[in-house]
């Protein structure tokens, strides 16, 4: 209805003086579905802020291993607690290039306190593209270059300061994003299948399907989410991998995350069975599955993606507070929930606050993702 009202337009409309008829610019055109929705999602100035983010994110996410600037077990205890160091770019004696300063440590006799001071004597030269600590990039290809770090091996490098291991917190963080990430969109990918199929039977068929279906899906919906989270990842052996319990974490979250998506489908299904082209496709002879993603499953697959990328910041928090409480990843696995359990100790915090950076890590991949989530729910609403 909308091309043919737009196709109406531009034949009343007359070519103006001096151009022939196939120069005219037909504002608005007859673009497809997908077309207007971006037109839309651009005008929507946070999503594109949003969706730079979440890009830049996922890019560090693929290049962590050359990004960090060592690897999350290098550690030197000398260094427990050692403050994030500035990156200087400018040196009065030797001119451009960058470089930090190293550490002054003091040990106080009764309380075994170390303090950090500056030593502006001690000039730590750093590169790019310098060669460090060796990793296997994505666990497959060996190699030894990292973005930055410094030009002389064993020389201290902490741009976010250390953990209380000594342990570098940016290389920690590119780390972790991986594992928070990836959980984030496993979980997704599952809860999407089990939503689909699920609310597509009971919003299809009807009867007792759905009755079974709707009544499963209410009794979960009626348990609060935290304890629920609580009681089955308790349930995994502690005596489970790192592997094995990222697995176990992904399909808890997915397991709990499928009902929403289940309402959505169904009633999506329930208002679509009706309608004439799919009664047409009906008398055409089409079987069902073909009905079912040819015809109905596009009709609202707009909507469905808005729905998927505004679930994906609800996994992410899920899998940081299991690992947060202890009873999600543990180490020696890097997520971001597992490293603010060092965050746990108010002590700790008073000391070194630069361990509350993987939560700022979690509050920006959020707050990115629900701007996208928000622009593409926008964009995909035919009302708006």
């Amino acid at each position: 209805m909308a091309e043919n009202t737009i196709e109406v337009a531009a034949r009343a409309e007359q070519p103006p003086e001096g151009r022939q008829p196939d120069q005219i610019t037909i504002r608005g055109g007859t673009a497809s579905q997908w077309r207007l929705i971006w037109r839309k999602f651009r005008r929507h100035h946070l999503a594109r802020i949003g969706a730079f983010a979440v890009i830049i994110i996922y890019l560090i996410v693929a290049l962590a291993e050359f990004l960090s600037p060592t690897t999350t077990d290098a550690q030197n205890e000398q260094y427990a607690y050692a403050p994030p160091q500035q990156l200087h770019v400018y040196h009065p004696d030797h001119g451009v290039g960058l470089y930090v300063y190293g550490y002054q440590m003091q040990q106080n006799a009764e309380t075994y306190e170390r303090t950090f001071t500056v030593d502006e004597s001690n000039r730590i030269p750093v590169g790019l593209f310098v060669r460090g600590a060796e990793y296997r990039f994505w666990g497959l290809i060996p190699a030894d270059v990292h973005l930055i770090g410094p030009t002389e091996p064993g020389q201290p490098f902490y741009l976010w300061g250390a953990d209380r291991a000594g342990r570098d917190m940016l290389s920690r963080i590119v780390y972790g994003s991986r594992i928070s990430l990836s959980i984030g969109l496993v979980g997704v990918a599952v809860s999407f299948v089990l939503g689909l199929l699920l609310g597509g039977i009971s919003g299809y068929y009807g009867g007792k399907p759905d009755t079974l279906i709707q009544r499963v899906i209410e009794f979960l919906m009626a348990i609060p989410t935290l304890p629920l989270w609580l009681s089955l990842s308790a349930a995994v052996p502690s005596s489970w991998g790192p592997l094995t319990r990222y697995f176990a974490i992904s399909v808890i979250l997915s397991v709990i995350g499928w009902t929403g998506m289940a309402r959505v489908v169904r009633g999506r299904f329930l208002s679509l069975r009706e309608e004439d082209f799919i009664t047409a496709a009906r008398l055409d002879g089409c079987s069902q599955p073909r009905i079912i993603f040819r015809h109905m499953l596009p009709s609202f697959s707009s909507h469905m993606i808005a729905s998927l990328t505004m679930s994906v910041p609800a996994m992410i928090l899920g899998e940081t507070a299991l690992s947060f409480l202890g009873l999600g990843l543990q180490s020696p696995a890097v997520s971001w929930g597992v490293l603010l359990q060092d965050a746990q100790n108010i002590r700790a915090i008073e000391t070194a606050p630069w361990l509350m950076l993987p939560g700022a890590a979690i509050f920006v991949t959020v707050l990115s993702m629900n701007f996208v989530g928000d622009g593409l729910r926008d964009a995909a609403d035919p009302y708006k």
